[in-house]
């Protein structure tokens, strides 16, 4: 199945291109998202007449990502968290845990995009990277003391 894509997704393509994708991935995944359209010629018609639209709110879209990155660079985030005897947590620090704090600080993000590379299991500061749009990725300092 070929499909157009309506944007950019790091593991497929940039947006307008046309790919080739398993059926299933295609119609129970791309089309009902809205990440994709069917490349039939009607729709390749429709997102070439379509495409200055679409460059817009691109546009706006990365502009909006920029203005929260530039929010996130001067956040640093600190989880107690309880620890063993050989420095490493009991449990990990999660995305879930990551957005809340960033929420409490103003920052609204989504926990699916952020990336923490297998989870934070040790004491210490730590690079977190959160991909808020294809062209745009923020990183955060997340430091985990040990609790009380």
């Amino acid at each position: 199945m070929e499909v157009i894509l309506l944007k950019d997704d790091r593991h497929l393509g940039k947006r307008g291109e046309i790919k080739k994708v398993k059926p299933g991935f295609g119609r129970n995944y791309l089309l009902p998202q809205g990440f994709a359209l069917e490349a039939t010629p009607a729709n390749i018609k429709y997102f070439d007449q379509q495409r200055a639209k679409i460059d817009a709110r691109h546009t706006r879209e990365r502009d909006e990502a920029a203005a929260i990155a530039a929010q996130i660079a001067d956040i640093k985030l600190s989880v107690a968290k309880r620890v063993g005897e050989s420095g490493t947590l009991y449990g990990s620090v999660t995305a879930t845990e990551v957005a809340t704090m960033l929420e409490e600080k103003g920052v609204k993000v989504d926990r699916r995009r952020i990336d923490l590379e297998g989870g934070i299991k040790t004491v210490g500061d730590h690079e977190v990277r959160i991909d808020l749009h294809a062209e745009v990725i923020a990183v955060l300092t997340v430091s985990v003391v040990p609790a009380d």
